[in-house]
């Protein structure tokens, strides 16, 4: 990281963007949510375009670029007022788990579709007894012959009902029954014992929420990524990013409800002055927009430290921004359905829309309770408190 400037064509690449959302809007998306239909059009033309690939290897039809540069890009939808939820996690986690780990017949077969947005992966590795913790997971894999044998559920799984497959997270079993290292397995969705079910959520969002069975799928033996024994390590390899992706959707939604927030109060006008004209609403405004700037510089640093390699340092600083994000999309958010007043929650505005899909950015993909025990531990090396 030499310096905090990002370059033309990071830039180019937002505006383009920001020019392809624009087409669409948020009257396209929620409309498409509340409808319960895809976004599949937008899907297909950022993909098409090369946006959803810019981090795939060039050699498989990607842009080569970082994390960064698909942040930028999942940060650019969310503030035209199209958040793609599976941005987080299919070019996010998925491709960037499988370029790293995956065998060089995963790669050939996957990271195609995911740079030209013809293939979509969910990710599961929330568990109703465990949440996300890795040490805690229930859904084993076993050696079975030839095959892998997978049994357990997860739950709160991303876009299940869209995705050609999802990389689950499983602990291994051995021969006396004993659980050991966790590792991701590739489960195509019509694969025989493996069913799912929808949980009807409150949230705006055309990305569905399901809960997944398992029992006994069979795998063939390539349906392992990466090494048996990789555990945790490799596994944040794909979390890393999404804690990146998920700050660049929150600062991206942000922006969106700043942007027309501002824009009510330039133009609302109340005894002759614009309302913005008063403290009492441009100064929570402007609190909103330091904060929201604050969080995108600490997600280009966790994302600047990811494509330098340095996986510890991102991994604080990923979680960081995770944070940051999360608190400064609700805080905005918040305060643009205030400065609207009753307006704020009429469907015309769309900011209600947005209230509860700026709340969950305080609790997925990882909370803020977590996040601040993880920097209280490893930051500041306080003793573990849970």
């Amino acid at each position: 990281m030499t310096n905090f400037v990002e370059s033309e064509e990071r830039r180019a690449l937002r505006k383009a963007v920001a020019d392809l959302a624009g087409k669409y809007g948020p009257d396209y998306f929620v409309a498409k949510a509340r409808a319960g239909e895809k976004t599949d059009e937008l899907w297909a033309e950022a993909g098409k375009l090369g946006y959803l690939g810019v981090a795939v290897p060039t050699e498989y039809g990607g842009g080569g670029g970082g994390i960064g540069d698909l942040a930028a890009v999942c940060e650019e939808l969310a503030a035209a007022g199209c958040p793609l939820l599976l941005m987080v996690v299919s070019p996010a986690i998925c491709a960037t788990v499988i370029a790293r780990f995956g065998t060089e017949e995963q790669k050939r077969r996957w990271l195609p579709g995911f740079a030209d947005g013809t293939t979509k992966m969910a990710f599961a590795i929330t568990e109703p007894d465990a949440g996300s913790n890795s040490h805690k997971l229930a859904t084993a894999v076993r050696r079975d012959g030839d095959e892998w044998v997978l049994s357990g559920g997860k739950y709160y799984i991303s876009g299940v009902d869209e995705v050609a497959a999802v990389l689950v997270v499983a602990r291994h079993v051995d021969a006396t029954g004993n659980r050991l290292l966790p590792s991701l397995m590739i489960v195509p969705t019509d694969a025989e014992g493996f069913t799912f079910q929808h949980i009807p959520m409150e949230i705006v969002s055309p990305e569905k929420q399901f809960t997944c069975f398992f029992d006994d799928v069979r795998l063939p033996a390539d349906a392992l990524v990466g090494a048996e024994d990789a555990g945790l390590a490799q596994l944040f390899a794909g979390l890393n990013p999404e804690r990146v992706m998920a700050a660049s959707l929150a600062t991206g939604m942000a922006r969106r409800a700043l942007d027309q927030a501002s824009e009510y109060a330039r133009t609302r006008t109340v005894w002759d002055k614009p309302i913005g004209a008063h403290q009492g609403v441009a100064h929570p405004l402007a609190q909103c927009a330091i904060q929201v700037e604050l969080a995108r510089l600490m997600t280009q640093k966790a994302a600047a430290l990811y494509d330098a390699g340095e996986d510890r340092a991102a991994g604080e600083a990923a979680n960081m921004a995770k944070y940051a994000a999360g608190e400064a999309v609700a805080a905005a958010v918040d305060q643009a359905i205030q400065v609207h007043g009753g307006n704020g929650l009429a469907s015309e505005y769309g900011l209600g829309a947005l209230l509860a899909a700026s709340r969950l950015s305080r609790i997925a993909p990882v909370s803020r309770e977590m996040i601040l025990n993880f920097v209280a531990q490893h930051t500041l090396r306080l003793p573990r408190s849970y």
